[in-house]
């Protein structure tokens, strides 16, 4: 069998994909990564590689703990703060999965004659003999499937990487851990950013940048002043909650200068549109965009996708073009496009 690395990151999911490694024979080693300093997550780190370190000893599998919070702050914190401040929302688990976990981690794997490095994403990989391309696929489990943080992985990095868990359910899983007596069978799943544990990404990009973000006018959709808001980084496309005008009917944001750091509102029907423009794609089933297709699309995770066609552009970039108007379209996000459990491909909405 082969000689692989996983990640642990002490949560159940991937406790239960080494074990699952091991009982399929295996030679099996743990990676814990150690991804911010300071005083930032301290806590769920500690308990982390707490967790991550009884399972391995319960499993009889070394592991090791791997600082990459040099290439954590570069590019995953450091474009996190970037995008913010430039009125857009990032999504810091895509670039993490990019970068971090399949990238410098994967490398770490390999360099140690890893043939494979594994994760607990609920997400599923195969090799199309017909197209000689490794596909990634759902996970079966759809209320867990994690592949939208995942088209951005390359043939590359697909041809290395074994998701153990993409045929499985969360109640399986817990199961399978308390069974065979995992510290971590009934550990509370991660909701939040890994490294704003507390949800206040505005006052983690404050304290980390050491300025409070600018302040500036709410304005209406003909430019007339509505009152002043409480920090540009804090408000993002579609929101309602948290305004704090009396004003009927609800506005919502629609949009944000950087310039002036002004946000316009507008009612709930001026955020539905039909077509967005998207850019750094990563495709996976197929070698590149060269003609128009047909696919269904999700702007964000927690979307159900939609029927939409995908036209190519120069430069790589894509123009979508959705069958009915989707709402609050949000510049920073990713698109994922996909042909029934396949994603074809995917990359970053830009307008």
């Amino acid at each position: 069998m082969s000689n692989v690395y996983i990640g642990m990151s002490g949560g159940v999911d991937s406790s239960v994909a080494a074990l699952l490694l091991q009982q399929a024979g295996h030679q099996v080693s743990g990676i814990h990564l150690r991804l911010v300093c300071g005083n930032e997550s301290s806590g769920c780190a500690q308990d982390g590689v707490r967790d991550a370190q009884a399972v391995a000893d319960r499993l009889g599998i070394p592991l090791d703990t791997k600082d990459l919070s040099t290439a954590f702050q570069q590019f995953v914190i450091t474009n996190f703060i970037e995008e913010y401040e430039a009125g857009r929302t990032p999504n810091p688990c895509v670039v993490c999965n990019r970068h971090i976990k399949f990238g410098a981690m994967l490398d770490l794997a390999r360099a140690q004659g890893a043939e494979y490095l594994a994760t607990g994403h609920y997400a599923r990989v195969d090799h199309d003999a017909s197209t000689g391309r490794w596909r990634l696929l759902r996970g079966a489990d759809r209320s867990k499937d994690q592949s939208y943080f995942l088209y951005a992985l390359t043939q590359e990095q697909l041809s290395h990487t074994l998701f153990p868990l993409g045929g499985m359910s969360k109640p399986e899983i817990r199961q399978i851990a308390a069974e065979h007596g995992l510290i971590n069978a009934h550990k509370k799943d991660s909701q939040d950013i890994c490294f704003v544990p507390d949800g206040d990404y505005a006052g983690f990009i404050s304290r980390t940048t050491g300025h409070d973000s600018p302040v500036g006018d709410f304005i209406d959709v003909s430019g007339n002043i509505l009152g002043q808001h409480k920090g540009f980084i804090r408000y993002t496309r579609g929101q309602h909650k948290g305004l704090a005008l009396s004003i009927e009917p609800p506005l919502y944001v629609l949009d944000k200068d950087p310039r002036t750091h002004a946000i316009r509102l507008g009612p709930n029907e001026a955020l539905f549109e039909q077509e967005l423009f998207a850019e750094d794609m990563n495709w996976i089933s197929i070698p590149s965009l060269t003609t128009s297709i047909r696919v269904t699309a999700k702007t964000r995770h927690s979307q159900r996708e939609a029927a939409a066609t995908v036209n190519p552009l120069s430069g790589g970039r894509v123009k979508v073009i959705f069958d009915e108007p989707q709402r609050a379209i949000t510049g920073g996000q990713a698109v994922v496009f996909y042909d029934g459990d396949v994603v074809v491909g995917g990359g970053t909405i830009c307008r």
